[in-house]
Order: structure tokens, then sequence, then C-alpha cells
């Protein structure tokens, strides 16, 4: 990192607490325009490949992106109820 970062930036605390959630959700979007300059821990790749493993030796574990999208949308709806 090149300079001191004052934190939080003057003025932050003085906003309403949505307006301070929308800054932060603004820093991160501009920071995840560049996803290829941010580092991944040695972790990540560790655990990615541990599940790839595990779903390769009992392949009737996984569901379908479509099947676990339908459930979570439908178990939404009945919270929202």
């Amino acid at each position: 990192m090149g300079h001191p970062i004052t934190v939080p930036p003057p003025g932050f605390d003085d906003l309403p607490i949505e307006e301070q959630i929308d800054y932060v959700q603004a820093l991160w979007r501009r920071i995840a325009t560049r996803s290829d300059d941010i580092p991944s821990p040695a972790w990540h790749f560790e655990l990615l490949e541990r599940r790839r493993e595990s779903l390769e030796s009992d392949a009737d574990r996984g569901r379908a992106w479509e099947d676990v999208r339908r459930d979570l949308h439908a178990r939404l709806r009945s919270i929202r109820k």
C-alpha cells in the first residue's frame, strides 16, 4: 500500500448509517471491477479443492443450481409472509 489511510475518512461518522452502508458498498463495487487484482489466499483454493474432491467421491450429494435457487426463493417467500 502506498499511503497511510485515515479510517474512517473524515466526515464518515457524521453520515446516517444508510449512507455509510452506501459508501462502503460503492467502495467495494469500485474494488470489484478489478477482481483480477484481488489476491485470493491459498486456503480458498484448498477449500475449493476439498469440496471438488468431496463432490467427485459422492456425486449424489450435489444439487443442481436451479433446484437450490428455487428452494431458496421459496424459503424467502415463506419468511416474508
